[in-house]
């Protein structure tokens, strides 16, 4: 067996064990790429081949990677995303069916701002889910616009999963369009999310207001304590850790429990309308916007404004930004540096440390020749979006983003008749839009956030909501991205 089928199998099996037990994908991935290297890697000694392993550590990324989660970090904690939140409730002014999109919206809008989208989604879902049950909204429609929202912004340009893609296409010279791989996965994830709001009663909400909703059910909602979030212990939160990302990281768990400075017991608690004393209409606890907030929401302003029309680095301006706030506000952001998410900094480190070993050994270049060698490269093409779709719905995204663009990358430069930016954009959507399903982390996240008597519902619903992605969306976006050749 040659060494480069070797390491393909050595992925496959640190894919299947981070999938089937609670442990850091990218953890395995950096005990694969050690012991791989220092067995096959040329050198005259040890000490040369383990540094010819570290060479493919990817510093740029780590630096993307805790400088956005940092910053996030601190917008969470001085009540900046609370803000934003109650802001976004309070133009629906009492239109019940707005409501889900509200969700769509603000989980959209924070993944695309740079936050990790299962934190995203810890953060949304307990709040999501207590609007549901407060007034009457399927949850499994709920859920499923929190996690199309999260993916709907997880390709900006200044994004966990965009500065990934972006970041590998750019290293390997390939032609990339980061403004179209953001529009397609927004307008994607939009269109999908229309269908399941009007599968799941869409419909019937838009004709309702807060004040045709029932003021004994919204006061019996109002006095739940759970408002849907559920211990770390859930089965569903075991089979997210399952998956290869903690959800006991201090960004998840806090998100879960609505944790920023201020908040009581459950985001959904706080951040949830309560009914008024008499007419039973909306009101909102006030949250004013005070001198850390502003100056905050100016510094996330400025981070997008930096990335995209100065072309700067996104992860140096983010920590830039983090420092600052830090110094003008000891206070508002203390700790913050605790709640970067290191688990997905390690996942990611750990998967692009070892595909730089395979690239060392020439396992890219060899798959590279194998796929082109099928003599029919629309095929190949959707393989491998199918591929990324089947791993992603039961591992984590942001390892599969970190591993199949490279594999393709060799098939990309050696092959005319596909173009690359088409299979990038089909390959990332085939990879997150299947987050539904309830093994990867943000489905299972729902899942566990989802009221007690409906939870079964949500994760048989999910379930086969998820797996219909894992076979549509490859062949929808190959038939639109990749067949026609226009890109």
């Amino acid at each position: 067996m040659s060494v480069e089928l070797i390491s393909i199998l050595v992925l496959a099996l640190i894919f299947l064990i981070a999938t089937v037990r609670p442990i850091n994908l990218g953890a395995l991935a950096i005990v694969a790429a050690f012991i791989l290297g220092v067995s096959v890697l040329e050198g005259k000694d040890l000490g040369d081949r383990t540094d010819a392993v570290f060479a493919g550590f990817p510093g740029d990324l780590f630096v993307i990677l805790v400088g956005v989660t940092y910053l996030f970090a601190i917008a969470k904690a001085n009540g900046t995303v609370d803000w934003l939140v109650r802001v976004a409730i309070r133009a629906v002014q009492g239109r019940i069916g707005l409501i889900p999109w509200v969700m769509f919206l603000v989980t959209a809008c924070l993944t695309a701002i740079g936050a990790v989208v299962p934190a995203s989604v810890a953060i949304i879902a307990p709040i999501g889910m207590g609007f549901a049950v407060r007034y009457k909204i399927n949850p499994l429609m709920m859920g499923l616009l929190i996690i199309n929202g999260a993916s709907a912004g997880g390709f900006s340009p200044i994004s966990i999963f965009g500065g990934i893609t972006n970041g590998v296409v750019e290293k390997a010279g390939l032609p990339g369009n980061p403004t179209l791989l953001f529009l397609a996965s927004f307008l994607f994830n939009l269109a999908i999310s229309i269908v399941a709001f009007l599968m799941w009663g869409g419909r019937d909400l838009l004709r309702r207001r807060v004040t045709d909703t029932d003021t004994d059910t919204a006061a019996t909602a109002s006095t739940r304590d759970d408002a849907g979030t559920e211990p770390a212990s859930d089965p569903a939160t075991e089979a997210a850790s399952d998956s290869g990302v903690s959800l006991g990281t201090p960004s998840a768990a806090s998100g879960a429990g609505g944790g920023s400075a201020g908040s009581g017991s459950t985001g959904a608690a706080v951040l949830a309308p309560a009914a008024g004393p008499s007419t039973g209409t909306a009101v909102q606890a006030p949250l004013a916007l005070d001198r850390d907030r502003g100056l905050t929401l100016v510094g996330l302003l400025g981070l997008a404004v930096a990335a995209l029309f100065f072309d700067l680095n996104v992860g140096l301006v983010a920590v830039t930004v983090a420092a600052v706030l830090t110094l003008l506000s000891p206070e508002s952001a203390k700790n913050a540096v605790n709640h970067v998410a290191w688990p997905t900094v390690l996942l990611v480190c750990g998967i692009v440390m070892y595909v730089g070993v395979m690239q060392s050994i020439g396992t890219i270049d060899w798959l590279g020749k194998e796929v082109a060698g099928v003599g029919a490269p629309l095929l190949a093409a959707i393989v491998i979006c199918f591929i990324g779709g089947a791993v992603s719905a039961f591992a984590s995204t942001t390892g599969i983003l970190g591993a199949l663009i490279p594999l393709a990358v060799p098939f990309l430069t050696g092959n005319n008749a596909v173009g690359a930016v088409g299979l990038i954009t089909a390959l990332a959507l085939s990879s997150s839009i299947v987050d539904s399903s309830p093994f990867s982390t943000s489905g299972a996240l729902t899942v566990a956030n989802a009221p007690e008597e409906r939870r079964d519902y949500v994760y048989k619903g999910l379930m086969r909501w998820g797996f219909s992605m894992v076979v549509l969306v490859p062949i929808a976006t190959w038939l639109i991205f990749v067949v026609p050749g226009w890109l």
